[in-house]
């Protein structure tokens, strides 16, 4: 008997790097800062993470595909902690245990949430977590559950924008959207300390990098740079906005390849 089964077609294909259509985008990696969980503290603000689970349950509910890479500032800072005089490789490993102690918390509020997940991690901790295995992270969400990822790359002095880089190009996602912390987008200074500061709406990889935007670290941008992975960052903490982000609505900058 002839098999008459049309393969499916990879989202990695040079195609869907593209602008979302009119129903969004399909797969997504979410970059979730740790600072954000913190809301500004040591430790996590379960008001904050319960509202982020609530809107990914929305966000996976309506049929996106959803993974999330967890920071861990708000428990340690590796390159921080080396600066004060600590070794760079132990700091950065500390580092990585504290995105660990993040996914779990967003986990447990997903879960509670009605939100089916999975945890995998760059560090081998059976107990908690699977290890990071790409394709079984695509299994997960074509089944409809958040992947949520830590451990930064199990490797030190990788930042865990770079992380989200690497993922998103692997697990074959359309897009990196970067959540940031009170903040609606990029711009040309501090917002915080400038009220003059000024917002782009659309950057390219090569501005971002000679300008030296405070979006991500140099690897990240130039990671998704050669591989045509569009960025946008946007405020995450503004009520409704990562569904406005996978539904591909104009939020936030737009960093892609010049038009």
């Amino acid at each position: 008997m002839t098999d008459t089964t049309t393969a499916a077609v990879p989202l990695s294909a040079p195609t869907a790097f593209q602008p979302a259509d009119r129903a969004g985008y399909k797969r997504v990696l979410l970059k979730l800062s740790g600072e954000t969980f913190g809301g500004g503290r040591v430790g996590v603000d379960a008001d904050i993470v319960r509202g982020i689970a609530t809107q990914l349950a929305e966000v996976v509910g309506k049929g996106a595909q959803v993974a999330v890479v967890m920071g861990g500032g708000n428990f340690f800072r590796g390159a921080e902690l080396s600066q004060a005089g600590m070794d760079r490789t132990k700091a950065d490993y500390m580092g990585m245990l504290g995105t660990v102690m993040n996914c779990l918390a967003l986990q447990d509020f997903c879960e509670k949430a009605g939100l089916e997940t999975r945890v995998q991690s760059a560090i081998t901790m059976g107990q908690v977590a699977e290890p990071y295995i790409p394709r079984k992270a695509i299994r997960h969400l074509e089944k409809g559950r958040l992947v949520i990822f830590g451990a930064g790359a199990g490797m030190p002095y990788f930042s865990t924008d770079t992380v989200a880089a690497q993922r998103a190009l692997e697990i074959e996602c359309q897009v990196l959207l970067m959540g940031k912390n009170g903040v609606d987008g990029v711009y040309d200074d501090d917002p915080r300390h400038n009220p003059d500061a000024v917002m782009y709406d659309d950057l390219d990889y090569a501005t971002v990098l000679a300008k030296q935007l405070k979006v991500a670290d140099a690897t990240a941008i130039s990671l998704c740079m050669d591989n045509r992975m569009p960025i946008v960052v946007f405020n995450l903490l503004r009520d409704g906005n990562i569904a406005r982000a996978v539904a591909g609505e104009k939020i936030g900058t737009l960093i892609s390849d010049p038009a």
